[in-house]
């Protein structure tokens, strides 16, 4: 078995790549523009080594859906073309789990994570290249210097503030360049972490939990704030349930070693207990206590929205009218959502936490290839003849209650040269002489059709792991060939190529982790394996699948 690292691929040169999660804003041709400018190829030559630039876009999918329901391709326009730019399609789990997708998805010593929002100066691949050449060994991350440009003819909005505040943020991935072996090391990025808020400081903390250093570096980027609607402020609330996960992952102290402030939650609360005290001693008759109650809710609710406006825009200046309405009324319902969505996360992490990443519970193998000989096309039972101890293979991981599934592209039922029923009969067959499989996913499309489920689209993986009842990243993805190992990838779950004489020099160079054949795959996955096919919740926190 092999485990692909830029070090047996790259073992003289540091290279870099670049990966980008958007769900489709505008703003990414203007990354993309910038980069073309800022990099070599800008002027007219190619920068040696060219360098990777991952776009994972991670807009939604349908639940189920059909070929003519998945979003269209990413318009990336010239710069898109002229940088090279590969796309991964992850379906809207996150920027987390676009991330994870997008470092897995190269092969570089570095990856440098760009939000979709900001702009690369001309200068900043030199200063990149300054960074990571001054990066010694220990060191396993290299953040960039955020400039936020404001307004200059009035002071700037709440939300201009806010995306200000970046700028003085510690491993913010808005720019943030990481060591793949960092990045391995720790497993990527938490994709239990939903949204763009604290799985930047997560990743952070754990990256120097594994005893390397995270330095700042002298590139600078610019990122420019981003147009908001009313309700933006409060939206944001939901990432308190990100907090109560921090907490369960990494302790009480866990702003302190992040580096994120105290926040204002005391003060939410204490607001929303005032007015709770408010109600409740209104019903009751209590009248004087009732008025207590709203004279503190009245009171803190005040002290918030001045905090929010004095530092904004002035009387006269344009918006002002509209940024006054938009403090007052989110200041009114922004700490009611913050103490609903914080109890919501603490309540869905009473039971704590396992680390990341978590165990795996089920293994989903390609047919043709992996676990039968390939016959291409084959709609007749008599022809399947199973790998060599593929079913010792097999009983091992039942064995262990690892629950097993079969993801399958079978085009031939598109192309008319199979029927279903023919596949039906092919997979039962396999069944017979194989065992039961808890899963079967199968695609009939063929590639020009566009589905999500044909791989290397990760749809049948997510079949697979909603099927089975687990998330994606407690799956494993066994397969033959670069479609195999690219579906798990985009899925969130863990790969192993088991290549045959089919199986092409660059997706074995490309693969993160090639074993010779099935058992040494099993061998690889032991140590994550679950001791039963189903998550659980143990004394030391242990998260239950949803």
């Amino acid at each position: 078995m092999t485990a692909n690292t830029p070090e047996t691929s790259h073992p003289t040169l540091d290279t870099w790549a670049v990966v980008v999660p958007t769900v489709g804003r505008p703003s990414l041709r203007l990354l993309l523009d910038s980069l073309v400018a800022t990099l070599p190829l800008g002027s007219g030559s190619e920068p040696s080594p060219l360098p990777e630039v991952v776009v994972v876009d991670d807009r939604p999918v349908p639940a189920s859906p059909q070929p003519a329901e998945v979003p269209p391709p990413l318009d990336l326009g010239q710069a898109g073309a002229r940088l090279h730019t590969e796309v991964v399609r992850t379906g809207g789990r996150g920027p987390a789990a676009a991330r994870n997708a997008g470092w897995r998805s190269t092969r570089a010593t570095w990856v440098v994570f760009l939000d979709d929002d900001v702009e690369a100066p001309r200068h900043w691949a030199a200063g990149l290249a300054s960074d990571l050449a001054a990066a010694g060994p220990g060191v396993g991350g290299v953040q960039g210097n955020l400039d936020v440009p404001l307004p200059e003819s009035r002071r700037p909005t709440d939300a201009e503030r806010n995306t200000a505040a970046l700028e003085g943020a510690a491993w913010a991935t808005a720019d943030m360049a990481y060591r793949r072996r960092a990045l391995e090391d720790v497993g990527g990025f938490d994709e239990r972490f939903p949204r763009a808020y604290r799985e930047d400081a997560d990743l952070a903390l754990r990256v120097r939990d594994a005893g390397w250093r995270l330095v700042r570096g002298v590139r600078r980027t610019t990122h420019p704030p981003r147009p908001s609607d009313g309700a933006a402020s409060l939206r944001a609330q939901v990432g308190a349930r990100d907090d109560a996960l921090m907490r369960a992952l990494h302790g009480r102290r866990w702003r302190e070693r992040a580096a994120t402030g105290s926040g204002r939650l005391p003060w939410h609360v204490a607001t929303v207990g005032a007015a709770a005290l408010a109600v409740t001693a209104a019903a009751a008759g209590r009248r004087r206590t009732a008025a207590v109650g709203a004279g503190v809710w009245a009171g803190l609710t005040a002290d918030f929205l001045a905090r929010r406006l004095v530092p904004g825009p002035r009387p006269g200046d344009r918006g002002f009218g509209t940024e006054v309405w938009r403090m007052a009324w989110t200041s009114v319902a922004i700490p009611f959502a913050a103490v609903s969505n914080r109890a919501a996360g603490s309540l869905a992490r009473r039971g704590g936490v396992e680390p990341w990443p978590p165990p795996i519970s089920a293994v989903l193998l390609d047919r043709d290839g992996t676990l039968v000989h390939d016959v291409p096309y084959n709609g007749d039972p008599t022809r399947v003849e199973p790998l060599e101890d593929v079913l010792d293979q097999l009983d091992v991981l039942r064995a262990r209650g690892v629950r097993l599934g079969v993801v399958s592209n079978q085009s031939g039922v598109a192309r008319g040269v199979l029927t279903r029923a023919q596949v039906q009969a092919v997979n039962d067959h396999v069944e017979k002489l194989l065992g039961p499989f808890d899963t079967w996913q199968v695609c009939v499309h063929a590639p020009q059709d566009g589905c999500w489920c044909r791989k290397p689209a990760p749809g049948l993986v997510h079949a697979a792991a909603t099927a089975l009842g687990v998330e994606p990243w407690r799956c494993a993805v066994v397969g033959d060939i670069g479609s195999d190992v690219a579906a798990g990838i985009a899925a969130g779950a863990e790969t192993v190529l088991v290549p045959t004489a089919v199986t092409r020099r660059d997706e074995v160079d490309d693969a993160p982790v090639v074993a010779p054949d099935l058992a040494a795959a099993v061998r690889y996955l032991e140590p994550r394996l679950s001791t039963s096919g189903t998550s659980r919740r143990t004394s030391a926190g242990q998260e239950g699948a949803r």
